[in-house]
């Protein structure tokens, strides 16, 4: 339970540094913009930036959103089944959700080691994009391991937070 408590903290942790980054960056931009003329041409890379981190600030709230039941889900069928079938049908979920999101993080990284060979890089910040597709590999492992430890009775996602109180 420590290491899960340590891994929210550090997802927590980096998705607000992210969120705060982005913001002050086109913050940034947008003021070099308005009073900084031939200035601005400069801060170009802002933008390209901003966007790659969105980019990882998606796929990095995967597994918390998952936990937290933020994902959307259709529940009116899942609500109304006997209890035993439920937990049958949520055990099911999970074990779907584990092997879609492994698969999905084994395609990120052939994904990744393709463009890796490919040399190509980012326009204005020159950085090798097989490194901004590794994004979708850590989302989905973390979203791998949340819907494992949902399997394993860790959290209940399943259960509202209306519910719960």
């Amino acid at each position: 339970m420590k290491a899960l408590h340590l891994l929210r903290t550090i997802e927590r942790c980096v998705l607000v540094a992210l969120f705060l980054t982005m913001v002050l960056l086109y913050c940034g931009s947008v003021l070099t913009r308005e009073i900084g003329g031939t200035f601005a041409s400069q801060f170009a890379w802002i933008e390209e930036a901003v966007r790659l981190m969105n980019l990882f600030l998606v796929f990095l709230a995967l597994g918390l959103a998952l936990e937290r039941g933020k994902h959307v889900g259709i529940t009116n069928f899942r609500d109304r089944l006997p209890p035993r079938l439920m937990r049958l049908v949520c055990a099911l979920i999970d074990i779907v959700g584990v092997c879609f999101s492994l698969y999905l993080a084994w395609l990120a990284v052939e994904l990744v080691q393709f463009v890796l060979k490919s040399g190509q890089r980012s326009p204005t910040l020159d950085v090798p994009m097989g490194l901004i597709y590794l994004a979708p590999v850590i989302g989905f492992v973390l979203l791998a391991l949340r819907y494992g430890l949902s399997l394993f009775g860790v959290f209940d996602r399943f259960v509202t937070p209306e519910a719960a109180e």
